[in-house]
């Protein structure tokens, strides 16, 4: 049974700093895709990150390219996501979520998600 636990979110203020983690279990993820994503209030889920386990080749959104750091550690089953220079707009629920087809759906039979963790970031 896959299980993904992500933890490090909170209340922090406009320009600081969060770590997230996400560890993952229940198989091996080396060849899996892991990534991020983000609600806030009455908005839809979107994409943050993601980064391929094999391989460490990562992909940002825009909004969050050059303050945000997805990175891996394939040993343990965890991803990471270092967010720097945060902004109120980044103020959302964090999901962790994983795949093991490179080129499948998020959504789809072989897509994982996690519970989430808040972050809060106050102007």
């Amino acid at each position: 049974q896959v299980q993904l636990v992500e933890s490090g979110g909170g209340l922090v203020q406009a320009g600081g700093s969060l770590r997230l983690s996400c560890a993952a279990s229940g198989r091996t993820f080396n060849n899996y895709v892991m990534g991020w994503y983000r609600q806030a209030p009455g908005k839809e889920r979107q994409f943050v990150a993601h980064i391929r386990m094999d391989d460490g080749i990562t992909y940002y959104a825009d909004s969050v390219k050059g303050r945000f750091t997805i990175s891996r550690d394939n040993a343990k089953n965890t991803v990471y996501l270092q967010m720097n220079s945060l902004k109120p707009e980044d103020t959302a629920v964090y999901y962790c979520a994983a795949k093991s087809d490179r080129g499948s759906s998020w959504y789809g039979l072989n897509a994982y998600w996690g519970q989430g963790t808040q972050v809060t970031v106050s102007s």
